[in-house]
């Protein structure tokens, strides 16, 4: 296929519209609910006062800003792409930012900006009882800033939305790759998303983690939870080629939000049944490396315990013939083989032990 035939093709998956908006017809549009600037983010957007501060200077000096990126949804609801930070910010100035659970949040007071020191302490409209305001002139003005909006049809397809968000990406100061593939699986599909969050905070799956706040905040345990979905079933011919575990989690993204609700309520029976039974096996010592010399468990969470004992009883769809007391006999097991020996995967990437540990879990509960 030549360069021109791939453009052709390529070029239709894909349909745009651009135009200027004022932040009145934003805030409109946001009010209305047709426009989604995704409240569940805000938790992982870390813009401080400073940064809002200049934002909101930048608008009242006529400093044109980036454009701002939509992906019109199927319901013809603006998800916004790229630009949820500075959205969120204005909308928090003009004091209508509502919160995950629609809650009206605090209006946005700003600080000193670098040019306009008298911005201290200033609010838009005084609704948040401050002794300053903007006036009413400033209001218009501020209201009627133009920002240019670049808009992805609704007949583009995932694949043309996730490449988009994977090179702007530029939300903010996103810590991890889970919050990033959470941004993602919003932007493509909230039911998904939802669906993953609802599975990672299981009772049995946490308990059985037992992690650190730290790793909680950071979305961790909903990127194991990932983990195990995408690849209890994985071909291992696959796992040869999977690379770097966080861009192959990130590109699957695409594949499972195709996934039907039927295959969703399989994949979280399979998931929740197999928790349970960890749980019911030993809790946390079931995913921590057991030592057969000293008869003991040592060490925290363990990703070759996930990988090996884990996925090994959801490959086998945690059975009815897989009990609590196989489980704990098989984490034995496992340990004991020489190939599990203390440093076997010290300085292997993520693939490489996997091509050990996956297929040895199939064999355990085989």
């Amino acid at each position: 296929m030549s360069l021109e035939d791939e453009l052709k093709q390529y070029r239709r998956q894909i349909a745009t519209d651009a135009y200027p908006m004022s932040i009145g017809e934003l805030a409109n549009l946001y009010r209305d609910g047709e426009m989604d600037i995704h409240p569940e983010f805000q938790r992982i957007f870390r813009w401080t006062p400073s940064q809002k501060t200049r934002l909101v200077e930048s608008i009242l000096l006529g400093i044109p800003l980036p454009s701002l990126f939509v992906a019109s949804n199927e319901e013809g609801v603006w998800d916004v792409v790229d630009g949820v930070q500075r959205l969120s910010t204005i909308f928090q100035f003009m004091g209508i930012l509502r919160g995950e659970e629609g809650e009206l949040l605090d209006p946005f007071v700003c600080g000193e900006a670098p040019f306009l020191k008298s911005l201290a302490g200033v609010s838009y409209d005084g609704k948040s009882n401050d002794l300053y305001t903007l006036d009413s002139t400033q209001r218009l003005d501020f209201k009627r800033a133009r920002i240019d909006v670049k808009i992805i049809k609704r007949q583009s397809d995932n694949r043309a939305k996730y490449d988009l968000f994977q090179r702007l990406n530029s939300y903010g100061s996103v810590a991890t790759d889970q919050e990033l593939r959470n941004c993602l699986l919003v932007s493509m599909s909230k039911s998904h998303y939802e669906w993953l969050v609802s599975i990672s905070k299981d009772e049995d799956f946490l308990s059985v983690l037992e992690m650190q706040d730290r790793l909680l905040n950071e979305r961790y345990h909903m990127e194991l939870a990932m983990r195990f979905v995408t690849l209890r079933k994985i071909e291992l011919s696959r796992l040869s080629k999977i690379g770097n575990i966080g861009e192959f989690l990130t590109a699957e993204v695409v594949p499972f939000v195709a996934k039907s609700e039927m295959e969703l309520r399989e994949e979280e029976e399979v998931f929740r049944k197999t928790f349970r039974l960890l749980r019911g096996a030993g809790g946390p010592e079931m995913l921590r490396k057991w030592n057969p010399v000293a008869e003991r468990t040592e060490g925290p969470f363990s990703l070759s315990a996930f990988e090996a004992i884990a996925l090994g009883i959801g490959f086998r769809d945690a059975d009815a013939s897989i009990t609590p007391e196989l489980v704990a006999a098989k984490r034995v097991e496992l340990w004991s083989m020489p190939q599990y020996a203390a440093g076997f995967s010290t300085g292997k990437r993520a693939d490489e032990r996997m091509r050990k540990t996956i297929p040895t879990g199939r064999e355990l509960f085989a």
